[in-house]
């Protein structure tokens, strides 16, 4: 009996053997298998990324939308340069969306489908930048790199079509008006743009960086942004004596100003100012600004700014009406980055950039209407730097001084191709 049991345990072990080694022979070689598609979807990308006629084509799109800057939702002739270069390109597209935005699409039409994004508007602000390519618009300005966005979107829509045969879904090209007013993603939204997407990419290019350093975080990265404002009168009490608003307003402004030195958890970064304050002779009216990195927080920061300002005109007997903005001043939920996308942005940008050039940004009080993508579908946003003091490229978002280092463009339409293709072949 133990002599067969000692045969039995002896077979066991040489099967158990056996089927190991095959198993860890079959994942080496997928292994191998997946590396080696990795590398050549790599160099094809930058193969085409970095030819000179690529180069060459960007910087001229570039500059033709940055020589006619348009407004939130006068980009005609920015969206009419879009068109005639993806009907160039072969690749077929929307117009209008949310009134001058392109929608385009490349790949078999079929899932899984993802979205990249760049803006097109532009600013109220009168170029310093003395070249050959300045804002030909009197007090207008490509000053927060939505020029070259465009021109690199355009850039990954040239790769992808050129690639079309290796994506296994389709590739939706956002090409979005109105970011700077905060409300071009929830138009575009509005209009089913992320029908059927799974997954969402943007990239921003910032001076923060040197030139082709790319740079995000997972979870919380930029914040959520919120204007109020209120209204109190001091209406009339017992013998017709007033109430005084003005004496209302100033308790409820250093109320305000306690929430966040006095409630809030310091690891809990959150703003909140009251930036305006106007006295009339029976009212006053006041308004600020406020911010916080989670939707639970900045939602709270919301309630609690009612709450205090309520409070305390109730108890200078006064009566409020506290607004916050819609339209002209819209909310802006936090830009959370989804902990997959971000890992599969993050591995899409180390295959363009090298792994030494991809830093783990801070979390940043400025905000971004991608946000308003990212509540609807999971996605990622990231940073590419341009900062190059020999050609100028120091200045940061929102000066008359900002300029572009435009090698930048082949880097940036290589990101956004090879995001695209990684989510295609992965999904």
């Amino acid at each position: 009996m133990m002599y067969q049991n000692n045969h039995l345990i002896l077979i066991l072990l040489l099967l158990f053997l056996f089927h190991s080694t095959c198993l860890s022979f079959t994942f080496q070689h997928n292994n191998n298998e997946s590396s080696n598609q990795t590398s050549s979807l790599k160099n094809q990308i930058l193969e085409l990324a970095n030819t000179p006629n690529m180069l060459k084509w960007m910087k001229s799109i570039r500059r033709e939308i940055h020589e006619y800057p348009e407004l939130a939702y006068e980009e005609f002739k920015t969206s009419s340069v879009i068109r005639r270069e993806l009907d160039n390109l072969g690749v077929v597209y929307q117009w209008p969306v949310a009134k001058t935005g392109v929608v385009a699409k490349i790949g078999s039409g079929f899932p899984p489908f993802v979205a990249i994004r760049a803006d097109m508007d532009a600013l109220p602000i009168q170029e310093l930048v003395d070249w050959d390519h300045k804002s030909k618009v009197d007090g207008k300005m490509h000053a927060c790199a939505h020029d070259a966005h465009s021109a690199m979107l355009l850039g990954a829509a040239k790769i992808l079509q050129e690639m079309k045969n290796k994506l296994k879904g389709t590739v939706v090209l956002i090409f979005q008006p109105a970011e700077e007013r905060g409300v071009g993603a929830k138009d575009m939204i509005a209009e089913n743009v992320l029908e059927d997407v799974e997954a969402i990419f943007g990239l921003h290019l910032v001076t923060q960086y040197p030139l082709g350093v790319v740079a995000s975080r997972s979870g919380e990265f930029l914040a959520g942004c919120g204007s109020f404002k209120a209204k109190i009168n001091g209406g009339k009490g017992i013998h017709q004596r007033c109430f005084d608003p003005v004496l209302a307003a100033s308790a409820s402004v250093i109320s305000l100003q306690n929430i966040v030195s006095r409630e809030i958890d310091p690891l809990d970064s959150q703003v909140l100012s009251v930036a305006t304050v106007n006295a009339g002779s029976d009212s006053v009216t006041f308004g600020g600004t406020y911010r916080a990195f989670s939707k639970k927080s900045f939602n709270s920061l919301r309630k609690r700014i009612e709450e205090v300002i309520k409070g305390q005109v109730e108890v200078h007997r006064c009566a409020a009406e506290v607004e916050f903005f819609g339209r002209e001043h819209p909310t802006i939920p936090p830009t959370t980055n989804d902990d997959r996308i971000y890992k599969l942005a993050r591995q899409a940008s180390s295959m363009i950039v090298g792994e030494e050039n991809i830093k783990l940004a801070p979390t940043w009080t400025g905000s971004e209407d991608f946000a308003f993508y990212m509540d609807k579908v999971p996605g990622a946003y990231f940073l590419l730097g341009i900062e190059n003091e020999k050609s100028g490229s120091i200045y940061s978002g929102h000066s008359p001084h900002f300029f572009i280092d435009e090698d930048v463009l082949p880097i940036g339409a290589a990101i956004h191709a090879a995001f695209a293709l990684s989510y295609s072949t992965i999904s």
